[in-house]
């Protein structure tokens, strides 16, 4: 049987926690941050999934 592959988009935007659960970095956080408000940055942090989500991404990434 041969390995399964993770998916590599999903590889680069998740990672896992201590408790098992999955993290993700928002979006709107790399450049151009003088223009935003700073609500709109603060609002943008990374966020734990839905656990609605769970089954999903470890389809997508069953070695993570």
């Amino acid at each position: 049987m041969p390995k399964m592959k993770s998916h590599s988009g999903a590889k680069k935007r998740t990672r896992k926690t201590g408790s098992g659960k999955f993290a993700v970095k928002r979006h709107s956080r790399n450049h151009l941050l003088m223009q935003k408000s700073k609500r709109q940055k603060r609002l943008n942090r990374t966020v734990i999934t839905a656990k609605t989500e769970k089954r999903t991404l470890t389809a997508l990434l069953p070695y993570l």
